[in-house]
């Protein structure tokens, strides 16, 4: 039976979506010898070491048309490929090198390690060191420690579809626990891409929100709270808790110590009673100054 959520792999990323890919032809039909992936985006060209696995080290890309390019063919042994252009009414020729491909894959590292330089601040950041934490506490499912990174429902049950039948077509049945690495691979698969940029917050808070005396969007305390239980893809109260003390670096003590609830008055102290954009991002999201702008600034 076919599903369309069984893998969720990234691919390379370089400014714009993937617009054509063909597997590199070869001449040799050997079982051992790997396959490689040829693709264009909106103004580079690029190859791609197959299987795709999320590893960033198994791709480049280099400007091919600065004006874009609308189309590219392999040759047939997979030693040129040739890409045509747009407007500047041009037709290049380039000369593969999968050994220098192979090369910075294999300076990348194997196993999980390729993994790390995807993960914010490395293996010494944040991210890492709390997803140990929960690695060996035990306490949380994967529901809610990925809800922790701002994953989404759907795109959790995809996560929870994938692990269950990641084994089923070798074994025939159901795989119930993965460790870290399985689960950092998975994270780094199934997130946004490119993240949030700071507009889709303020946007957010537009909406949402209300305009305070200096006509920046401000969004109410208890505002938040009844948005992110009630709203959408809602959370419980034990979630919302383990969330805020993760992300506000609260000890059992001031979550009040029995892990399943958010005290008001602990809330009153751990976040302001008026929530502006800036103090979201930082103080509560934990992002650093430099966001991302979006590509063209909101209307």
């Amino acid at each position: 039976m076919f599903h369309n959520n069984r893998k969720t792999l990234l691919g390379p990323t370089y400014g714009s979506p993937i617009k054509q890919v063909v597997v590199v032809p070869t001449c040799k039909e050997a079982e051992t010898k790997p396959f490689y992936l040829a693709y264009i985006t909106e103004d580079k060209v690029g190859l791609q070491i197959l299987p795709v696995d999320g590893n960033p080290y198994k791709s480049n890309a280099l400007i091919c048309h600065s004006t874009g390019v609308s189309t590219f063919a392999c040759s047939y042994e997979g030693r040129f490929v040739f890409t045509a252009g747009g407007s500047d009414c041009t037709i290049l020729s380039w000369e593969t090198n999968i050994n220098a491909l192979e090369a910075a894959a294999s300076l990348g590292g194997k196993g999980i390690i390729p993994f790390y330089s995807l993960l914010e601040g490395g293996r010494d950041g944040m991210f890492f060191r709390v997803s140990l934490k929960f690695s060996f506490s035990l306490q949380l499912s994967m529901c809610v420690v990925v809800k922790l990174y701002a994953i989404y429902l759907r795109q959790i049950e995809d996560m929870q579809n994938e692990v269950k039948f990641s084994k089923y077509a070798e074994t025939g049945n159901y795989v119930t626990d993965i460790d870290l690495e399985e689960f950092i691979k998975l994270y780094v698969n199934h997130r946004p891409a490119f993240g949030i940029c700071r507009d889709e917050l303020i946007q957010a808070f537009r909406v949402l929100g209300k305009r305070d005396s200096t006509g920046h969007p401000v969004l109410m305390r208890h505002e938040l709270l009844e948005f992110l239980q009630g709203r959408g893809e809602h959370m419980t109260e034990e979630e919302l808790a383990a969330c805020f003390t993760t992300l506000l670096g609260l000890n059992e003590e001031e979550e009040g110590g029995d892990g399943r609830g958010y005290p008001e008055y602990s809330l009153e102290r751990a976040i302001p009673d008026e929530i502006s954009v800036a103090t979201f991002k930082s103080y509560i999201l934990g992002f650093p100054s430099s966001v991302r702008e979006s590509p063209t600034p909101p209307e």
